[in-house]
């Protein structure tokens, strides 16, 4: 016990050493720790991005998960610029709407972390990736549905549908197949984009760019499959 007391107040005295600037750096360095765990927690599913907030210019200190494509060294977010604007900001922003630059809809939560003058110094921040469990859940609701729907009946023409009908479309073809658009193999997603083709999904100028974005493959990829 004496041995585990000495030791706690050797890192106290350690810590009450540091100047201003080590004190932040030492704060923002357990962030990146836990950073880094939340990430490898959920592979695939939710990026996790440690906003360094005392560089805006060049925010992003670490990105577990990169389902954004930003990089190491970016910018801050708004959200970001407005915490260091205002020490007062909240603490944590939760479970708001986003979206991924493809399109894809995501679920955010920030949480900002102050130093010991009360300022602002870093941000934690979780995307989940959400188009990866709509899927999940239209199985679900398929698997206790008791009706039916003529699907002989042929669909509407695309020229007036929007990007979230096409989404939604592209999402139940894809848990019909048991898996989600760009986790389809590439049989799976030639025959789903022939079937988009076949119902009229192609009348529209950005479809084949818009299923490119949903499938993860290129706007040309989407015009082979049509093949």
């Amino acid at each position: 016990m004496d041995h585990v007391a000495n030791e706690q107040q050797g890192r106290r005295a350690v810590a009450d050493g540091l100047g201003p600037a080590a004190e932040d750096e030492h704060l923002i360095r357990e962030a990146e720790t836990i950073a880094v765990a939340l990430g490898r927690m959920f592979p695939g599913l939710c990026e996790v991005v440690l906003h360094d907030l005392r560089d805006p210019q060049h925010a992003i200190r670490a990105i577990e998960n990169n389902l954004s494509g930003r990089q190491v060294g970016d910018s801050a977010t708004e959200l970001g610029l407005a915490r260091i604007a205002d020490p007062a900001y909240p603490g944590v922003i939760q479970n708001y709407p986003n979206q991924f630059p493809d399109g894809r809809p995501a679920k955010s939560t920030s949480i900002g972390i102050k130093n010991a003058a009360g300022d602002y110094i870093a941000a934690l921040c979780l995307n989940l990736d959400v188009s990866v469990l709509s899927p999940v859940t239209l199985a679900l609701s398929n698997l206790v549905a008791t009706d039916t729907e003529d699907r002989d009946r042929p669909l509407e023409s695309l020229r007036d549908r929007n990007a979230r009908e096409l989404r939604r479309t592209i999402e139940a073809l894809a848990a019909e197949r048991a898996g989600t658009p760009r986790s389809l193999s590439r049989k799976d997603k030639k025959e789903l984009v022939q079937q988009l083709h076949q119902d009229g999904f192609f009348d529209s100028r950005d479809a084949a760019q818009a299923i490119a974005n949903l499938l993860g493959v290129s706007r040309a990829t989407v015009y082979n499959y049509t093949k």
